[in-house]
């Protein structure tokens, strides 16, 4: 008797500390200290490839706008409006996304929108040269009117500009913009980065999420170019986003150690007014994720989250990256646009073009990862998420300068960044945007 009590607590002291030990291995604590130039060997760490980790919660297309109850167009138009869109493709595109919304909040038609793309890719393609522009008129209908030409009484006049592109605090469209346009009959606008989106009705809503991710169909001659891209692609790939620029590293205002000389020259050529932060500052700027990773830190990230090696990677990325090497050199099968398109066809595309041609291949990719949250990055997530394709993970740039902060090393690093990936692509953090797309959980 005196034997068995004895043996009692001896076995449930082994049982918990068995069960500390197996919490310590699986679910390890944070340390905050690294060395970001480390490298490992991520073969000797046994871990799940990350896109084999059941999730809990996905963004999908919310039903009000698959299935709307919408208001009847109404009889008699307010106006038309030209949306003035800037910048790269992808910018523009949530631009004229916005102006598709507001149009339809406003009660305007709406005209085909304007490329302002000469001053960013020294070119002058416009939007029917990136987009199928009666493939977007016909989708639109029921939503909103969209025209090609405007009615002789107002078609030589310019549209007088209403300026909202650069408002502060929450810009209101109703309040602002609607006076101009019935004043007037024929207005442009860029739209503001700070409109009150939570305002709309649910039919602007519904106008909004229709123009950006139903009705936008690249044009023939371009389509057929991305798919003959995409089928080149040796399968299964992965499609990584990577932005390491000279002018991205010089706007982020961020420095950088062991860089080559061309780099180090490239971004201070780059800088001109936007010096970067030193000290305490630089310190708090990082921490807060605003640095963009390099192309060893993508790998080595990648290796921790258990993406092989030998993983097909195809490179979605504009010209003149930097430090390649630092990818390449552990991930050897990378390939890129320039790299899979006859020169001729390379050569003679424009900056859009060559943009349109990487989120086709994004949005249809196997997985995707990106190392910003860009325009480009928002698009392809919801894009792939419109699809039912959830294999899509931003690689959380604040995690990283957290972990590698204090100086955090080798397998304790690699754990770390594993958890922070893993407890996001769970819950689907950043993969689609929330304008048009519902959190279900699974």
């Amino acid at each position: 008797m005196i034997a068995s009590t004895v043996r009692k607590p001896l076995f449930g002291v082994t049982v918990l500390a068995l069960s500390l030990f197996l919490a310590l291995f699986l679910f390890p604590p944070f340390p905050f200290f690294s060395d970001p130039t480390l490298t490992f060997n991520s073969s000797l760490i046994e871990r799940p490839e990350i896109w084999s980790i059941r999730r809990i919660a996905e963004w999908r297309p919310c039903n009000w706008w698959l299935q709307p109850q919408l208001n009847a167009l109404p009889a008699q138009t307010n106006g038309y409006i030209r949306v003035d869109c800037y910048g790269g493709l992808n910018q523009m595109r949530r631009d004229l996304c916005d102006g598709v919304g507001i149009a339809r909040l406003l009660n305007a038609t709406l005209v085909l929108p304007k490329f302002e793309v000469a001053a960013y890719w020294n070119e002058s393609s416009g939007f029917e040269d990136v987009f199928d522009v009666d493939y977007f008129i016909q989708q639109m209908k029921g939503f909103i009117e969209v025209v090609k030409e405007l009615p002789i009484e107002i078609a030589s006049k310019d549209p007088v500009r209403v300026d909202c592109s650069k408002r502060k605090g929450q810009f209101d469209y109703v309040e602002s913009v609607l006076p101009s346009l019935l004043k007037h009959g024929y207005i442009s606008i860029t739209p503001a980065m700070s409109q009150r989106r939570d305002r709309y009705p649910l039919y602007a809503k519904a106008a909004l999420c229709q123009g950006c991710y139903s009705a936008l169909r690249l044009t023939s001659t371009l389509e057929k170019k991305a798919l003959d891209l995409l089928q080149a692609i040796p399968k299964p790939f992965l499609s990584l986003h990577l932005r390491f620029e000279p002018d991205m590293v010089a706007y982020s205002q961020c420095e950088y150690t062991g860089l080559s000389l061309a780099s180090a020259k490239a971004i201070e050529a780059a800088r001109v007014d936007r010096k970067p932060w030193t000290g305490q500052r630089a310190r708090i700027w990082r921490s807060r994720g605003k640095c963009p990773l390099t192309p060893n830190e993508t790998a080595l990230i990648l290796e921790a989250l258990a993406i092989p090696t030998n993983t097909t990677i195809y490179l979605a990325a504009g010209d003149g990256l930097m430090e390649l090497e630092g990818l390449t050199s552990i991930y050897t099968n990378v390939v890129t646009k320039s790299s899979l398109l006859s020169g001729e066809d390379f050569t003679t595309m424009h900056g859009n073009t060559k943009a349109a041609l990487d989120y086709y291949v994004s949005i249809n990719s196997d997985s995707y990862m990106a190392t910003y949250f860009g325009n480009m990055d928002k698009m392809v997530a919801a894009m792939r998420a419109f699809k039912g394709l959830y294999k899509t993970l931003f690689l959380n740039r604040k995690a990283f300068a957290l972990l590698t902060s204090h100086g955090l090393k080798g397998k304790e690093l690699t754990e770390a960044l594993w958890k922070v990936h893993r407890d996001d692509f769970i819950m689907g953090r950043g993969s689609a945007l929330p304008d048009c797309f519902c959190e279900f959980n699974l």
